[in-house]
């Protein structure tokens, strides 16, 4: 007969493989970033310590316990990266992704950004070089658009005025002088008056020009008395200088007159004093019309004086006027601002070009003593560095050539160690320009509007009459802040 056994005498079996599931299934994490759930071990985001992930814990606001999951609204490719980090260690840059963005994601997730492994850190840091350049170029103030009235009050600093909507008629007018004679692309009168500054820097630099010609010189003739073999006197005419015409004189009197008013317009009008006395082109440009007056002055005091004529070497800077052009070109400020970048190629072309200047002067130098040559034409190493210079910059005017077998031999070398000397900067300097060029034309079609949240939002309350608490909770929603802080942000409002 069988023995049936009864309910307390039954023993429930449990499978090892169930028992190790249920302890694996308690030591992962679900983690849902931008949609995408990422699973992975506790363990493993306890790698990296003081970090957002090794901190996660159940009474975080972004833990769901339907889901049991964590939810993080976040970019999903750049924390696939993030959480491949905390698995190998290594830590690499995608690069479907903005560089700026990738730095605000591992600012968020607590990482360090200068832990991006070797092999990608070049395209990483590509983003920095581009900042740069686009800092340099709102400094060059390539922008042609008109500024609107909220930008004008904030560039001359009565923004405050503005917004109660107590400006005085002088804070209206300022801006619109400083518009109209240092911003040629801000209105139609500004760019007649540009034209107009234009045609006079011309015309100054055309005259400056013309009047050393032969041609366009008045010869200053006096009378000499002159004793004769006979004990007698004559008078006979000497010419003993030349001086400009009397016309190159109204013409730069005019052309003048225009530059002190316009110095004299921008600088009562300029939104900074000591930024507008500093400026390199505009010490050019006084410095310049200062020296006709002093022209003036010497020719009526010190015209007496035997070296009088060399003062007006000085008056060569009216030369420098041509640079006033780059306030109507965005071309030349791109082009000024290439060679300032490249200043580290430019001076290491300098120094190589030195060098070789030296070594050939001095090898040519007793090359061409190695043989007879009568004809020798470097009788010192200072004569050969004169010819140097010019072989080695492929000028060559060829008043001094090597007559030697030794030295035609160091001729050719100094000619090839010169083409190669001047190509290798080259195309730094090429490449600079174009990306120069190349953000400005992007600029120019893809305009960026930026926004200071503290007055427009100032301004959108007195338009609307919204009570600011609720403006911030806009503001809360919109912004990154974590969310613990948030909640915290939210009940005190």
């Amino acid at each position: 007969m069988p023995i049936k056994s009864r309910p307390s005498d039954l023993q429930v079996v449990t499978s090892p493989y169930s028992v190790f599931s249920t302890m694996d299934a308690e030591n992962r994490v679900v983690l849902n970033c931008g949609g995408i759930r990422h699973e992975t071990y506790k363990a493993t985001l306890k790698k990296i310590p003081a970090t957002r992930l090794s901190r996660l814990t159940e009474a975080l606001a972004n833990y769901d316990p339907i889901l049991n999951e964590y939810f993080f609204d976040r970019h999903p490719g750049v924390f696939a990266q993030v959480l491949n980090y905390y698995r190998t260690g290594k830590l690499h840059y995608p690069t479907d992704v903005c560089g700026p963005l990738f730095e605000e994601e591992l600012e968020f997730w607590g990482l360090d950004s200068n832990q991006v492994e070797p092999c990608c850190w070049m395209t990483y840091t590509s983003h920095r070089d581009t900042q740069e350049t686009l800092a340099v170029l709102d400094r060059l103030d390539l922008d042609t658009d008109k500024p609107s009235d909220e930008e004008l009050a904030r560039k001359f600093g009565f923004e405050e005025a503005y917004y109660n909507g107590e400006l005085s008629w002088w804070q209206k007018t300022k801006p619109k002088i400083w518009s109209l004679f240092d911003e040629p692309y801000s209105s139609n009168s500004a760019k007649i008056v540009g034209l107009i500054s234009v045609f006079f820097i011309c015309i100054s630099i055309l005259s400056f020009c013309l009047k050393t010609h032969p041609d366009m010189r008045v010869p200053v003739i006096r009378n000499v008395t002159v004793h004769t073999s006979f004990n007698s006197t004559a008078w006979t005419l000497d010419k003993t200088q030349t001086n400009a015409h009397e016309a190159f004189f109204y013409i730069e009197a005019v052309c003048n007159t225009w530059f002190t008013i316009e110095i004299l317009m921008r600088f009562i009008a300029c939104p900074n004093k000591f930024l507008f006395v500093r400026a390199s082109v505009n010490i050019i440009d006084y410095v310049a019309t200062l020296s006709f007056f002093i022209d003036l002055a010497l020719q009526k005091f010190a015209s007496h004086l035997e070296n009088a004529d060399i003062l007006e070497f000085f008056s060569i800077i009216r030369i420098m006027r041509l640079f006033k052009l780059t306030r109507h070109s965005s071309g030349l400020k791109i082009l000024i601002q290439t060679f300032r970048a490249s200043a580290k190629e430019l001076t290491l072309l300098v120094f190589f070009l030195v060098l070789g200047i030296v070594i050939f002067a001095s090898l040519v130098y007793y090359a061409e003593r190695i043989q007879a040559n009568p004809h020798n034409d470097f009788n010192s190493i200072p004569l050969g560095l004169w010819w140097a210079l010019v072989t080695m910059t492929t000028v060559g005017y060829g008043d001094m050539a090597p007559k030697t077998y030794v030295g035609m031999f160091v001729g050719a070398l100094c000619a090839l160690a010169g083409v190669l000397t001047i190509a290798l900067p080259v195309p730094v300097i090429v490449s600079n320009f174009a990306m120069y060029y190349s953000h400005t034309q992007r600029g120019s079609g893809h305009p960026v509007v930026r926004i200071d949240c503290r007055f427009s939002i100032q301004a959108s309350l007195q338009q609307t009459h919204v009570p600011f608490s609720a403006w911030l909770i806009v503001l809360l929603q919109t912004c990154t802040l974590e969310e613990e802080k948030k909640t915290i942000l939210f009940d005190r409002l």
